[in-house]
């Protein structure tokens, strides 16, 4: 028998553990249709019922005001589970205990998972499962998601729901008597006229008019907009009669009498303490010294600096066998087969070109295992939290701090779901500003091209020249945003509040699934997108080819290379004088040398080698080539295309016929390089025009007019700042 389970529970009570612990690897994520909040699905089998559970995202209501929040609620009345896990922080139970308020009044079957038990107890709190149960009327099963303690309760409560008790029955909660009569008065409205039924129970969907949810009164202008208008305007006179007697609107009033209706639980012995609550509390202790005005941002960057130490440090080995693989296998091909169009795409268009991005995968693994530590362990909401009053002078708010940090603000990350996160900004301004400026954060995807030019020019230094540019995009980006505020989006910045959740010690099992998760969208968008550029690219590195005259003038070197080395091997052996092993090995060295002339003569007349080399005298203002100008165009579509685009685009073009090795050593034998180039190609990298997936991104959260803002703006900003850095750099002779 197959039965369908949701677990529903605000940030930080541990859902995602539980989620892991239930199902483990037996899940995949994706994303809401036309939203980018992650859809997470797993499957368990349990007394012969196969459980298929899915992970509602994080949300503190019922009320549609963000992205979370929208998905969650849709979620259960479309896909109606036959039961919803809600998962409630029982050292947090007052909190917690709201949103389950609103599952119970839409009258979902909840069965409460009273997670962290052990935490509440090592805060001298006692919380009565049974009596919970008893008030509540729902099954409550008190569970620690982190050792797997209660789980099996958990499973057989949630089948005893599912399976006896699935029915979906709305709770009532009084709302004082002005509007439980206006209840009254709306759900007559809306039974009478059938509205909405077939979605919400009638008295939960007068409760959301009474909270101006925008979802629902949208649905329901669209259902009958006579009767959706005629609940608005009953609203209307409610809220006015409200704010003039009470000084209050009715959404307000709701909240008051949902947490009045928790406390008078939790008052009946539902939850007691063993010793005085006003006592620092563990974490309460830690944040003294890691939240510190002063000592604070000093650990963080030390943090953040030992993040790049341990990945460097752990992913050189890996990153090295990876290198000599995809080398060793060029070779294999190489040698197999013959000379033509499959050999060069094979070889230059995916080995090479794909190859480079995959050779990386080691050090993005260690680099998601060490975010993933600083995520489930609670820090990164301490960054968050001390950044604010950073974000504060440049006219950013305090929920910025995420998005930033989400786009890649430790690296890593993408900037798709770091413009997501804007939502939860409530002032347009402080989310467009924050909208435009978690691109310059280092993503996901340039993480294997900065890995790739500082690994190349500052081997001696990775992980300090890692931090460093970590800090670079921070700065720029926030001066950025202060260009904004000033200019195109003055305004005031508005307060900011946020929950710091408990510390935790991350369990290895949430650990290796999170950073799988990471390190496998990484490898399937190598193996996909990535995939599919490089060999269009390769088309267009390739085609079309050298005109036969070019060709002919080629081939006549090589005859008059050999016609000139045959005769004279054949004077030097009659008066017997000659190595024969070296006049081959300089034979081949010439002939390579003109074969390779010949290639880099076939890229520049290709078409994309047109296109590099019209942009090269401008671009050379920056230190940019031809060859670098194709890979830079190609990281319009996607940032890591440009190490797969370098790797083709230098392995077709090789000019040193007795230089072989991984791409960072033939960019940095190359003529066209040094030190001050790579500083200005990777300035240039980090700021110009964001992915294109990312720009539609922007257009879809704001308007097209800001994503080509965003497009023009970066490029050209890139391009100044790449420029004076070269400039500066080769005057002083850096290079």
């Amino acid at each position: 028998m197959q039965l369908k389970m949701a677990l529903a529970g605000n940030p930080n009570a541990g859902k995602t553990t539980l989620f892991n612990r239930l199902t483990g690897a037996r899940q995949h994520v994706g994303n809401y249709p036309g939203i980018t909040v992650d859809h997470k699905e797993g499957c368990l089998i349990h007394e012969n019922y196969k459980i298929t559970i899915t992970d509602l995202p994080g949300t503190y209501s019922m009320t549609a005001y963000s992205a979370e929040e929208l998905v969650a609620r849709d979620h259960l009345v479309n896909e109606r589970p036959d039961v919803v896990i809600n998962i409630v922080d029982a050292s947090n139970i007052e909190r917690n205990l709201y949103l389950t308020c609103q599952l119970l009044e839409l009258g979902v079957p909840v069965l409460i998972a009273l997670n962290m038990m052990d935490v509440a107890k090592a805060r001298g709190m006692e919380v009565k499962a049974k009596l919970l149960e008893e008030l509540l009327m729902v099954p409550v099963v008190p569970i620690v998601a982190r050792s797997g303690s209660g789980m099996e309760e958990l499973l057989k409560g949630c089948i005893r729901v599912a399976t006896t008790d699935a029915r979906w029955e709305p709770r009532i909660i009084s709302y004082g008597d002005d509007l439980d009569n206006a209840i009254s008065s709306l759900v007559a409205i809306i039974e009478d006229n059938d509205f909405l039924s077939d979605i919400y129970p009638s008295r939960y969907t007068a409760i959301k008019y009474l909270e101006n949810d925008d979802q629902l009164l949208a649905k329901g202008q669209t259902e009958n907009k006579e009767i959706g208008s005629r609940l608005e305007n009953f609203v209307t006179e409610v809220a006015d009669h409200s704010k003039r007697t009470l000084d209050v609107y009715p959404e307000a009033i709701i909240a008051d009498h949902r947490y009045g209706f928790i406390k008078s639980i939790l008052r009946q012995g539902v939850v007691t303490h063993k010793f005085d609550t006003e006592r620092l509390y563990t974490s309460d202790r830690i944040d003294k010294v890691l939240t510190n005005r002063l000592i604070g941002p000093v650990i963080m960057l030390a943090v953040l600096f030992s993040l790049y130490q341990f990945t460097f440090s752990w992913s050189e080995f890996p990153v090295a066998l990876l290198e000599s693989f995809f080398s060793w296998l060029g070779g294999v091909v190489d040698s197999l087969l013959p000379d033509g169009m499959m050999k060069s795409m094979l070889i230059s268009g995916m080995i090479d070109g794909v190859g480079g991005v995959l050779g990386f995968v080691p050090l993005i693994m260690f680099m998601f295992f060490g975010i993933a530590i600083l995520e489930d362990s609670g820090y990164l909401a301490r960054v968050a939290y001390m950044m604010d009053r950073i974000f504060r002078i440049f006219g950013l708010h305090g929920s910025s701090v995420m998005p930033f940090i989400v786009s890649g603000g430790i690296a890593g990350g993408c900037a798709v779901p770091g413009i997501m996160a804007t939502r939860t900004l409530r002032s347009p301004k402080e989310r467009m500003a924050t909208l435009l400026t978690v691109p310059f954060m280092n993503c996901g995807a340039k993480i294997p091209v900065l890995a790739l030019l500082i690994g190349a020019f500052f081997n001696e230094h990775k992980a300090q020249y890692m931090f460093l540019f970590t800090l670079l995009a921070w700065v720029v980006a926030l001066f950025a945003a202060k260009i904004f505020r000033s200019t195109v989006l003055k305004g005031d910045p508005t307060p900011f509040v946020m929950e710091l959740p408990p510390y935790r010690f991350p369990t290895l099992r949430g650990l290796f699934i999170h950073t799988w998760e990471r390190t496998y969208q990484y490898i399937k968008k190598a193996g996909t997108v990535i995939l599919g550029i490089s060999i269009l690219l390769w088309a267009l590195m390739t085609f079309p080819s050298l005109p036969m005259e070019k060709q002919q003038q080629f081939t006549k070197e090589k005859e008059a290379i050999l016609a000139s080395t045959t005769q004279q091997v054949r004077n030097e052996i009659n008066a017997g004088q000659r190595d024969l092993s070296a006049d081959a090995q300089s034979v081949h060295n010439q002939l390579a040398l003109i074969d390779n002339h010949q290639t880099q003569a076939n890229l520049r007349y290709s078409i994309a080698g047109r296109v590099g080399t019209a942009f090269e005298s401008f671009t050379q203002l920056a230190g940019f080539d031809w060859r670098t100008n194709i890979a830079l165009i190609g990281g319009f579509a996607a940032k890591e295309v440009i190490v797969s685009t370098l790797g083709t685009a230098y392995s077709m073009g090789e000019v040193d016929a007795d230089e072989s090795g991984s791409l960072g050593a033939r960019l940095r034998n190359d003529d066209n390089w040094n030190r001050v180039v790579a500083i200005s190609a990777l300035i240039f990298i980090m700021f110009y025009a964001p992915c294109f997936v990312t720009i539609v991104c922007i257009a879809k959260e704001s308007s097209w007019k800001w994503a080509f803002f965003s497009l023009t703006f970066n490029t050209i900003f890139a391009f100044v700042m790449a420029t004076a850095v070269f400039q500066v750099g080769t005057f002083l002779n850096l290079g």
